[in-house]
């Protein structure tokens, strides 16, 4: 049923879709989705609860993935800062990429639509809670000390980059993941990697 609902959703949008279609489209009575999933409202909200947790799923097992059986020399946790961030790049544009209805049903249909915000934002903010340890680790490693307000900044400026590539990825299917995470970090990483290090721009002149 969600399978259906979300390329329903994805297809005509919250407000067109009907849960005749959506349905049809799963081969059950109308009665048994309202049964199992509820209104439109809710049904929506379960697809979007759906395709973001497997979203960070998929990054963080990527970024941090499960240890199973013996422990490696090097585990994969311990790869530098940027490496886990490429492959976090890497896992979310692979996810974009083989989910594009799912995608599209959590950021172009649900973005600016009332009832969804706040399940777009608490999205948004996971995502942002492991950019910024990634990035408070590459401070901490240069032997700063992270401050908070900037790491949270960098994070939510790379979030909203990597959602809008994300978005052009839709409509561009020739694109591979890999690649387009190793655009977004050729983008930001070599100018940020300064900025993480301690370097700043200014200004040449006030005013």
């Amino acid at each position: 049923m969600l399978d259906a609902a979300v390329a329903v959703f994805s297809a005509v949008g919250f407000h067109n879709a009907s849960m005749d279609e959506i349905a049809a489209r799963a081969g059950i009575s109308k009665p048994m989705v309202y049964a199992y999933l509820g209104s439109k409202e809710e049904l929506f909200i379960a697809c979007l609860h759906r395709e973001g947790t497997r979203l960070m799923e998929a990054i963080v097992s990527a970024v941090v993935p499960p240890l199973a059986g013996p422990v490696p020399a090097e585990p994969e946790s311990a790869l530098p800062p940027d490496e886990q961030l490429w492959r976090g790049l890497r896992a979310f544009f692979t996810f974009v990429g083989d989910h594009r209805d799912g995608w599209s049903v959590l950021y172009r249909q649900a973005r600016g639509q009332e009832p969804f915000t706040a399940e777009v934002a608490a999205m948004r903010a996971r995502m942002v809670d492991v950019v910024s340890g990634l990035l408070a680790r590459v401070i901490a490693a240069g032997g700063r000390q992270p401050r908070p307000a900037d790491v949270v900044a960098m994070a939510y400026a790379l979030v909203g980059a990597g959602e809008s590539l994300a978005d052009w990825v839709v409509d561009h299917v020739e694109e591979a993941a890999e690649v387009t995470a190793t655009r977004l970090m050729n983008f930001v990483w070599l100018g940020a990697g300064e900025l993480l290090h301690g370097a700043t721009w200014r200004p040449s002149s006030p005013g």
